[in-house]
């Protein structure tokens, strides 16, 4: 199975270095020295990594090829591809990929459909699962263990238990100032 792991940013220095934008959890495995990458567009590649480091918080990688900035700049925009394992699962027990999780049936503890997940949406403060229903609509549960209480790969399912109002339209009064606006008072 192929996954992106990088997307190439613009040259850094005149010696053939450029910035990459990270889509893995796992750089130090993905975009180590030595590896080799397919590319998209695949015209480009495939590049093997010679050097990484680490440079104001950004990883900076250099190509075996590439010795400038011209060459470096003509790879900007170059999406990084790895072939991994299907069945690799990651270090820690409580940690899954993108594709692991693509699919999953989304029930309830007692077992209500919800939908399944269509789409993973990772931002800065979490990550979310999107989730189509079965009449067609869709839902963003948020990836955090206090409401995504299982997942069973074995059984393609992730077990949620949402808060009022995440699923359904069980919203709970947050105060009795809301309330009574509710009311008309």
């Amino acid at each position: 199975m192929q996954l992106v792991v990088a997307r190439i940013g613009r040259a850094h220095g005149i010696k053939g270095e450029v910035t990459v934008e990270v889509r893995t959890d796992e750089p130090e495995l993905r975009l180590a020295p030595g590896a080799v990458l397919a590319t998209e567009p695949a015209s480009t590649g495939p590049l093997t990594i010679e050097t990484g480091r680490v440079h104001s918080g950004r990883l900076l990688l250099c190509f075996e090829g590439v010795r400038d900035r011209n060459g470096a700049e003509a790879l900007r925009n170059t999406l990084l591809i790895a072939d991994v394992d299907p069945e690799e699962r990651p270090e820690e027990p409580d940690e899954y990929y993108d594709h692991q999780l693509m699919d999953l049936d989304v029930v309830l503890a007692d077992g209500t459909e919800i939908g399944r997940i269509t789409e993973i949406s990772h931002l800065p403060s979490q990550d979310l699962f999107i989730v189509e229903r079965p009449d067609g609509s869709e839902v963003m549960i948020p990836f955090v263990e206090e409401i995504v209480t299982e997942i069973d790969l074995d059984e393609q399912k992730a077990v949620i238990d949402p808060p009022p109002g995440l699923v359904d339209d069980r919203a709970e009064v947050a105060s009795q100032r809301d309330a009574d606006a509710e009311d008309g008072n």
